[in-house]
């Protein structure tokens, strides 16, 4: 599984420590995705679908792919008919949920400090309030 880390990832471009950070849980959607099974726990494919509406499913698969093999999450098959694939943090994707919940509270007191200060909220803003308020009672 390390070898196919390095294969995606160049590593003669890395320089640091937090380069080789970025390049694992880098882009639009990996830490969307460990937010919500960290937050919620155990997962289907489906269920992960639907709590991030604007990937694709040929994106939310690759992603997934992807955290699978830098072992940040377990993919667990059940032998069963249909086959049922479920979703998990491995001990490294946890390790990362106290960095994720730094994230959120800085994003929060960003867009509350300089994005929507004048009190403009998004248009999404029940979206979001439902989210804090969900994020507050799992933390």
């Amino acid at each position: 599984m390390a070898n196919e880390v390095k294969q995606r990832i160049n590593l003669k471009e890395i320089n640091c420590h937090k380069e080789l950070t970025l390049a694992v849980i880098g882009g639009k959607w990996k830490l969307i995705i460990l937010w919500h099974l960290g937050l919620e726990g155990v997962k289907r494919f489906g269920e992960l679908n639907r709590m991030i509406p604007h990937i694709t499913q040929k994106m939310l698969t690759n992603q997934l792919r992807e955290l699978e093999e830098d072992q940040l999450v377990h993919r667990m098959v059940y032998p069963e008919v249909p086959p049922r694939v479920e979703y998990s943090l491995t001990p490294y994707g946890e390790s990362l949920m106290p960095i994720l919940k730094l994230m959120y509270d800085w994003g929060k007191d960003y867009g509350e400090q300089v994005i929507w200060k004048d009190g403009e909220l998004p248009e999404n803003k029940d979206d979001v309030q439902a989210a804090e308020q969900a994020v507050a009672q799992k933390l």
